[in-house]
């Protein structure tokens, strides 16, 4: 199992990473740094004496067998009750090894991986940075609803049979509603594909191997749901099967980037999200989505960055929906993340942007914690670069949608690139 930062880095750059914490408001883990650099010298100087006992004792076996050769008993029984010394060192070395390995890990898996320079800094997401708007935030001159009442007018969720089903947190979708939902996701599939991604249907549980390799034990613990008895949980988002896929994999160079879009449903505890809402379909445990991954030559992940972000935007524009860019501030990124920009799309109910997307370059840190490399041309290997980004996660899109299509009469619009997934309905009445 790999960290996410290079033990080496962290021996050379100790400042650097102290000084990354800080910026994170981490500082609980600032003494982590010092403990971690610490238990190398004394992981490194054990493997140094047994190394050099595993090579003392190959010579004295030899020197036994050559005495024993000559007659020389006493002597051979001597070297002997030496190699019998040194074999008891070498099990106690051997058990240090392992629990210096141990603890080392654990450390280094907590150690928050190095922020891009341009990250902006900040303690959490209320100090998150506009970058840029696009479209025209509209607030119409009629009231428009919640978005729950906007579909129930259509008979198109039904929240009470679902609690009954299965509590708070769940839905029912019927009607043009649901193949609102489906139009959606199959036309944010062929805007994916057309922008020469493959698509993908990933498996919808994972390992947890798996899981720690994606993301943080901290995440993991507020996100996933562990499928009883067995090594599997259920995928809180489709990334996580699909940066999966390469793992423990050597790819050659020749082969990136790979750039893939997945569909999946998602399951998510929202463990210490604000309280399930009971009348919306904000915060669920159930959605499904369409995502976006790279997997890329590191020179390469910066460029690929902003060609991710930019999708979701042209993809939300040609919905009609107006949405803002959003820099994510050092203390807003989870551990693994290197940069992150969500888009946030415009409610003219609540007159303001709620995010819809969120794209993050990891870096090399998931890479490195699922052993995803690459052949370099010169036969040297390196840890590929991994980011992901949302294309859409309806019904949370739905939202943003119906909002900024409803029409005065209470009818929806249907814009035009998903006519033909509505069976050509150009609204919902």
């Amino acid at each position: 199992m790999e960290t996410m930062l290079d033990l080496k880095f962290v021996r050379e750059n100790p400042d650097i990473v102290k000084q990354n914490i800080k910026n994170k408001f981490q500082d609980a883990k600032l003494p982590l740094v010092d403990e971690v650099i610490d238990l190398d010298a004394k992981s490194r100087a054990t493997k140094a004496e047994a190394d050099n006992l595993r090579a003392s004792r190959n010579k004295l076996s030899k020197q036994i067998g050559a005495l024993m050769g000559q007659g020389k008993k006493d002597e051979a029984e001597a070297v002997k009750a030496q190699v019998a010394e040194s074999a008891k060192r070498l099990a106690e070395l051997e058990v240090l090894e392992k629990e210096y390995e141990e603890r080392i890990l654990k450390i280094m898996m907590t150690i928050p991986n190095i922020i891009d320079p341009s990250v902006p800094i900040g303690k959490d997401d209320s100090e998150n940075v506009e970058v840029q708007k696009y479209g025209e935030p509209v607030v119409p001159d009629f009231e428009i609803p919640y978005h729950t009442e906007i579909m129930e007018k259509f008979n198109g969720i039904d929240l009470d049979s679902a609690r009954r089903v299965a509590g708070n947190g769940f839905y029912y979708l019927m009607g043009d509603i649901a193949r609102l939902h489906s139009a959606v996701i199959s036309y944010a599939r062929d805007f994916m594909i057309n922008r020469g991604f493959t698509y993908c249907v990933p498996p919808f549980m994972i390992r947890s191997n798996v899981v720690t390799g994606v993301m943080s034990f901290a995440e993991m613990d507020a996100m996933m749901y562990k499928i009883e008895g067995e090594d599997l949980y259920l995928i809180g988002t489709s990334e996580h099967s699909m940066i999966g896929k390469f793992i423990d994999q050597i790819l050659p160079e020749e082969s990136l980037p790979q750039t893939l879009t997945s569909y999946s449903p998602c399951f998510r505890k929202e463990k210490g999200a604000h309280g399930i809402e009971e009348r919306g379909v904000y915060r669920i445990h159930q959605f499904e989505k369409q995502e976006m991954i790279v997997v890329c030559k590191p020179e390469d992940s910066k460029m690929w960055f902003d060609k991710l972000w930019q999708n979701t935007v042209d993809l939300f524009r040609s919905l009609d929906i107006p949405v803002r860019t959003l820099e994510c501030c050092s203390g807003d990124l989870a551990d693994l993340k290197v940069k992150s920009v969500d888009v946030e799309a415009w409610s003219p109910r609540q007159k303001k942007y709620f995010e819809v997307g969120s794209c993050s370059n990891l870096g090399d840190a998931q890479a490195r914690r699922l052993k995803i490399r690459v052949n370099g041309a010169d036969g040297s290997k390196y840890f590929a670069h991994t980011l992901n980004n949302t294309v859409v996660a309806p019904p949370r899109m739905l939202i943003a949608f119906l909002e900024n299509n409803l029409q005065a009469d209470g009818s929806v619009r249907i814009p035009e690139v998903l006519r033909p997934y509505m069976g050509g309905m150009t609204e919902i009445r």
